[in-house]
């Protein structure tokens, strides 16, 4: 198999975000903001510092706030320049990063991550690898992006990579659990929420992955499993059939499910107190707070 550079990454931004109703009834899921932020400028900005020059937006008619994000606002930017209010313009500067341009496509139907990815194919070159990032994670570490780690993986090991995090031995059953052997981490198993007893180890699968070009062939003829969806899971299974993946344990920094309302408020308040503006005051703030009162 030849060596290809990573640089298109597909970000499946179509659901419709049911469990924040009414929150998202108007407001698209991944535009609901982590401090001053909104979840897909952090995911974005992941990507670009693993080298993704090319961001697949798999998209739904509700969410043109996302692409509108990520484009010039002329006018609000000019009122700002006449009003002298420069200083605001540097964060709307730092939305989109250098170098990044955004491709959109529809997913007509939801079914599911798998057919998600697939629609992105006619922009994939059948000899391209792609990363995959689910934009309800956060992913923060103190130095150095989860997926940039990822791609130093790539580059050394040119096959496909998933992120992995360990979960205590009781939550297993809340996520997808890979079996791994060896130092170096080789994928051998992929359990759907495996009952503790039956899991292969306690590395969760966690939102984000660099796949080789096989992966989009096998997408194409993965036949619909649980409810009637085309499971990323399935074609990882076959594709462990044919090929050698590795998992990357992500360490030394935490992972937020944002699509969850508890890992949403945890995002935010432990964001907010790394801020630098604002962490020093959030903190002092919160160090007032009686919680058995509230």
């Amino acid at each position: 198999m030849s060596y290809k550079k990573l640089t298109k990454a597909i970000l499946p931004v179509a659901g419709l975000g049911t469990r924040f109703l009414p929150a998202t009834k108007a407001i698209p899921k991944e535009m609901l903001t982590v401090v001053d932020k909104p979840l897909i400028q952090y995911i974005v900005h992941e990507a670009a510092e693993a080298g993704i020059t090319d961001i697949i937006l798999v998209t739904h008619s509700s969410k043109g706030a996302i692409e509108n994000h990520f484009d010039k606002h002329y006018e609000l930017e000019n009122e700002l320049k006449i009003r002298g209010k420069n200083d605001r313009l540097i964060p709307l500067d730092e939305i989109t990063p250098d170098g990044v341009r955004f491709v959109s496509v529809r997913q007509p139907e939801a079914l599911g991550l798998g057919h998600a990815i697939l629609c992105a194919a006619p922009i994939i070159a059948p000899d391209e690898p792609f990363a995959v990032l689910l934009p309800d994670v956060l992913m923060y570490h103190p130095q150095k992006g989860c997926l940039a780690q990822m791609v130093e993986d790539y580059e050394r090991l040119h096959t496909s990579i998933v992120a992995l995090e360990a979960v205590e031995a009781d939550q297993v059953e809340k996520y997808g659990i890979a079996g791994v052997r060896g130092p170096d981490m080789r994928i051998d198993r992929l359990v759907e929420k495996p009952k503790p007893e039956n899991a292969p180890s306690n590395l969760s699968v966690v939102g984000r992955y660099i796949f080789t070009p096989r992966l989009m062939e096998l997408l194409k003829t993965t036949k619909p499993g649980a409810g009637g969806e085309i499971q990323l899971t399935d074609a990882m299974d076959a594709l462990l059939n044919e090929e050698v993946m590795f998992g990357f344990e992500f360490k030394d920094g935490k992972s937020y499910d944002c699509g969850d309302k508890q890992g949403f408020l945890q995002a935010n308040v432990e964001y907010a107190l790394r801020d630098l503006k604002l962490g020093a005051g959030f903190r002092s703030y919160l160090e007032t707070l009686n919680i058995n009162e509230i």
